[in-house]
This record gives C-alpha cells, structure tokens and sequence, in this order.
C-alpha cells in the first residue's frame, strides 16, 4: 500500500515513522508512507496557506489552492483521497478492514479554523477520530494509520490481529502471561490446562461478559450463534 500524507507540520511524523510496527512494515515494503508540506505549494510570495473567512468569524481558514495543487500531483485512479474532519463518519474497525483493502491513500491534515470548502470538492472520504477538536488533523492521520496498517498482510502475523476488539464485533479476551500467580492474583487454571477447546470457549464467554458490562451497544450488530446465545445468558443471570 501507498499512503502520502498532506500536512504543514511534517517534523510530527518523525517519530511515528521510525517506531514500533510501522517502522517494521515500511522496512519490509508493505507499506510506502511520504508526508508532502502542502506549503510548497502555494501561489502566495509569502508563504500563507490561510486567509480570513469571507463573512467574518474567528480563525483562519486554510486556502483551498496549495491543498489542490498537491493534490493533484499525487491523485492516481487507484487513489482515495481522506479529509481528516470532525464531521466525518467515525473511524471504526470495519472502515480500517475496507481501507487496508485500497492501493493508495491520500490523507489530508488540517489545521487552524476549518477549510475553504472547494477542497471537499476533491474528497472521496471525510474521517474522524472521534467527537471532539484537535488543533490538526495530525494525530488522526497517525490513528489512521496505524489502525490500517496493522491490518496489512506482513504487518504483523494475521492471527494478532484476527482476536482483536471489535474484529469478531465483540470485546478481546482477558490476556494473561508469567509469572502465574503475583500478589496474590492467579492466571485462570483453564489457560494453562492445555485444553484447547475449553480454553477456546471460555475465552468467547469472557469476550461476551467483557462486551456486555462495558459496550452492550456492540451487541445490537453482533451475530449470535447457539452457543453465544446460551453463553450471554448465563452471563445476564449472574450479573
């Protein structure tokens, strides 16, 4: 995958590129990420990208020009081009699935007051992270990332990612790892019994009860089988 990056702070990838998994997948060249300065791009002698609103209002918004004129530089038939915005549809598990899917994103970071609303004109898809502001769409392009890259074949080992929340609509498991027992507080004698099928079921009940006391919500979309079923209601009974 080709992902480039619009931003006028690109120092603040610095850190994120080099790091962790992502530094990893871009080594093994399952993912091509650049960060464009979309100042380079501008008409204006000075350098501005921002103008004050017509019709007055607080803030500066961000010209449409140098924004576009990037864009169309780097815009291919096998792009999508993302508008990190607050009033876009929320990033979730099954919009990082079906964008880990496309060739080449093209994000575009904002900052300041808002945009020259041409630009959405050059948009297939406006995202955010979440109900609240941030200074810039920085952060959200980072979280964007990550959430797909991960996903990406030679990211990481597929079944690291195929028991995550929300991948199955449910809640992870607990996760346990040495020692087996610390300050008083044992490693459930079931995950180290060996026994593959009971450690399978009792996972999927923990799943259940996990997503039932803190996002019963999830439970609305998720498609029960018989024993989910018969599981959720033991679970209700006891809780």
């Amino acid at each position: 995958m080709k992902i480039d990056i619009l931003s006028l702070f690109p120092e603040m990838f610095e850190g994120f590129l080099n790091t962790s998994i992502i530094k990893r997948a871009i080594d093994k060249e399952v993912v091509d990420i650049k960060i464009h300065n979309f100042r380079e791009f501008t008409q204006d002698k000075h350098k501005h990208v921002d103008d004050y609103p017509y019709g007055g209002g607080q803030g500066m918004v961000l010209m449409c020009q140098p924004i576009i004129d990037c864009l169309k530089t780097l815009t291919t038939d096998d792009s999508l081009v993302i508008l990190m915005s607050p009033q876009g549809i929320t990033l979730k598990h099954q919009v990082a699935q079906k964008l880990s899917l496309e060739k080449h994103l093209i994000i575009i970071c904002g900052h300041y007051e808002g945009f020259d609303e041409r630009i959405r004109d050059y948009v297939d898809l406006e995202l955010s992270i979440g109900d609240y502001v941030l200074t810039g769409g920085e952060l959200g392009s980072m979280v964007t990332c990550d959430a797909v890259i991960r996903l990406l074949e030679g990211a990481i080992r597929q079944e690291s990612h195929e028991d995550d929340s929300f991948a199955d609509g449910l809640l992870e498991y607990p996760q346990y790892t040495r020692p087996i027992e610390y300050d008083g507080n044992r490693v459930p004698d079931v995950l180290v019994s060996g026994h593959h099928e009971n450690i399978r079921k009792w996972r999927k009940y923990q799943s259940l009860k996990k997503t039932y006391l803190k996002r019963p919500d999830l439970l609305e979309n998720y498609e029960f089988d018989e024993e989910s079923a018969n599981m959720l209601t033991k679970i209700k009974k006891k809780s």
